[in-house]
């Protein structure tokens, strides 16, 4: 026991460091999206959030948007329970079979105007479940795609900045982030 308890307590730390992200850039990041979101819409952003079949890699970032670091409530960002309230579907995973007609209901039970993410690599083009029985495709070939967010799976910060260029991609000096693509 007492050799477990001095290697854990002289081993050095195996956690990730922290991101780049300082608190100050990703304020001034959420303040942008804030002001471009309240020009666009003139109310709050409501997102729902819809797994389509992944590995919940990428929901693990997502959720990390509402944690005390990151604090998306007060940059006027809201994860809603229902896609009737909603003005962005934000999906995650490659589309399953069991997931299409799911995926589906929910973008037809969005009002106008909408607008769909498709967050990490596995909804842009299945990722590591490509060629997979259960699998339908990316989320494009289901629903329309606004905005593809790459990466495996995307930081909080690339899922921001992705909201802030998806609604001010035409704005004068706003550029892509390096992860996204508009379809």
């Amino acid at each position: 026991m007492r050799r477990l308890l001095l290697k854990n307590l002289f081993s050095r730390v195996v956690t990730e460091p922290i991101t780049s992200t300082t608190p100050d850039a990703l304020h001034v990041l959420g303040e942008q999206t804030r002001g471009v979101i309240m020009r666009r819409l003139g109310r709050s952003l409501s997102i729902r959030q819809v797994d389509a079949g992944s590995c919940n890699g990428c929901e693990l970032e997502i959720n990390a948007l509402n944690n005390a670091f990151y604090d998306l409530e007060r940059f006027g960002i809201r994860f809603v329970a229902s896609p009737r309230h909603a003005d962005l579907l934000l999906v995650t995973g490659p589309v399953t079979k069991n997931m299409r007609d799911a995926l589906q209901r929910t973008y037809a039970a969005m009002p106008g105007p909408k607008w769909i993410i498709a967050a990490g690599d596995c909804a842009a083009g299945c990722g590591v479940f490509e060629g997979s029985y259960a699998c339908v495709g990316a989320v494009s070939k289901v629903v329309p795609v606004d905005l593809t967010i790459q990466g495996c799976p995307p930081s909080p910060t690339d899922l921001l900045r992705g909201v802030l260029w998806l609604f001010d991609g035409q704005a004068v000096g706003s550029a892509e982030p390096a992860s996204a693509q508009r379809t």
